[in-house]
């Protein structure tokens, strides 16, 4: 069966799996990939790495990969000659590849002094196509849950209410949903208890609320506070979410950090 995609040169489909999910600081501990001729022939490849740091315990939850299992692994520095060759020429495909395994990637190549050259390949991101022909707006929710049109769309009070319809359609349609607003936060967006914020820019390592990205990762913010008043005062003027900026800020105006999570 040839290849439903026209291609006129080879198409690399991936994924990867990696320490965490800022492509910049994180690195990748397994890169599987398949290669797809334009003649539709198939060669696949799977690397096993050694990221060269520590596999955090709440990412080893999700993909099963631990310290262990890769510590005689090689590194992508090691095996960079090898996958550049199976990606030359190609193009790439993914699923929500062009916000994560790509950029990943390509910090990969940049770290091992290649230029991955991820702008001149064309890139056929499947879950994009997903969101294009099953659109996931409000319109198509109260469609689908709810059975009807969705009148006024755009009004914030239509909104609102086509908001609330779909809840309850859709607490009706999937009984195993969790049955309380905390559930099913913690359901929709697992936390991690030691994170400060939403997104774990400030961390608690051993008691101490910590920064947790950039050069500042692992120095902690009491001592920052007499140390660093620069660098806080950045953060809070800076393009981060709200409720980190005000454990800075907290601190800056009041002297005061949230308390530890209870153990």
């Amino acid at each position: 069966m040839s290849f439903p995609l026209e291609l006129d040169r080879p198409l690399v489909v991936f994924d990867i799996e990696s320490t965490g999910v800022n492509p910049r600081q994180d690195r990748i501990i397994e890169l599987a990939a398949i290669r797809v001729e334009p003649d539709g022939t198939e060669t696949s490849k799977c690397w096993l790495l050694n990221p060269g740091v520590k596999i955090p315990p709440e990412t080893t939850a999700i993909h099963g990969i631990t310290d262990e299992i890769v510590k005689d692994c090689p590194t992508f520095a090691d095996k960079v000659d090898e996958i550049e060759a199976f990606f030359a020429g190609c193009d790439l495909s993914g699923f929500n590849s062009d916000r994560f395994d790509v950029p990943c990637l390509e910090e990969e190549f940049a770290r091992a002094g290649r230029n991955f050259g991820e702008s001149r390949r064309r890139h056929v991101d499947v879950m994009r196509i997903y969101h294009k022909m099953e659109p996931r707006d409000l319109t198509a929710a109260v469609r689908f849950y709810c059975g009807r049109a969705h009148e006024g769309a755009h009004g914030a009070e239509a909104d609102a209410r086509a908001t609330l319809d779909v809840l309850k359609a859709q607490m009706a349609k999937y009984p195993d949903l969790p049955k309380t607003t905390a559930a099913m936060d913690e359901y929709l967006v697992p936390h991690d208890p030691l994170n400060a914020d939403r997104k774990g820019l400030f961390r608690w390592i051993n008691g101490e609320l910590c920064v947790n990205f950039g050069q500042k990762r692992g120095m902690r913010l009491k001592d920052m506070f007499t140390s660093e008043q620069k660098w806080l005062k950045w953060f809070v003027k800076g393009d981060f979410e709200a409720d980190a900026r005000m454990i800075v800020k907290d601190l800056l105006d009041k002297g005061i950090l949230p308390d530890p999570p209870k153990a």
